[in-house]
């Protein structure tokens, strides 16, 4: 049996929560971003949410990650609910040195892996100087 000690701000967070509908609608879904030499990785969090129900979308540079996290539905008298149900979305703006053809997406162990190359044209490159006949012909009337 799951037994509960009394913690008034616990009790108020929770009703506040339901006053302001909160519960349903969590801010936003936790993320961790970096930067692996030419690639961009993005982590999502999304315990106890389906393969299914994830949606990814690019619209320009606008990356845009939607989830649900379904209600278990029954014949039961819940004792605590802390874990937030319903649709989750999330947008972020990725730059234009992004090759967004090419986004790599992995779900595994309530993690969504999102994998962003670097464009081509964003990558450093040498940039050879190239020597003309007028400054070698200059060169030789000053010296």
């Amino acid at each position: 049996m799951l037994l509960r000690t009394a913690d008034p701000f616990r009790d108020f967070d929770r009703i506040t929560q339901q006053l302001l509908g909160t519960t349903n609608r969590p801010a936003a879904m936790a993320m961790d971003a970096w930067r692996e030499d030419d690639t961009f990785v993005l982590e999502f969090d999304l315990p106890g949410v389906a393969r299914d129900s994830i949606d990814l979308d690019i619209e320009r540079n606008v990356l845009t990650v939607r989830a649900e996290r379904v209600a278990r539905n029954g014949d039961w008298e819940m004792l605590a609910t802390e874990r937030a149900k319903g649709h989750f979305s999330r947008q972020l703006v990725l730059g234009d040195n992004l090759d967004l053809e090419r986004i790599e997406a992995r779900y595994a162990d309530g993690v969504l892996r999102l994998v962003v190359p670097l464009a081509e044209r964003a990558k450093p490159r040498k940039i050879q100087i190239q020597t003309l006949a007028n400054d070698r012909e200059h060169a030789a009337i000053t010296s």
